[in-house]
């Protein structure tokens, strides 16, 4: 499982963790997100994101 940082304002998606305040699974991969999904602080895209080592 992979982190993934918005490059816009550091908010990480933790593959293992999901992000279930926003109705996403634990273990749900961010290649597997909706192509409308968005950054919950600031709203960018996907296109935004980067893998990280955080």
């Amino acid at each position: 499982m992979k982190k993934y940082v918005c490059d816009v304002c550091g908010w990480v998606y933790d593959e293992a963790l999901g992000d279930e305040e926003n109705g996403i699974a634990p273990g749900t991969k961010f290649e597997d997100l909706d192509d409308d999904f968005v950054c919950p602080l600031c709203g960018v895209g996907k296109d935004q994101f980067q893998t990280c080592d955080v």
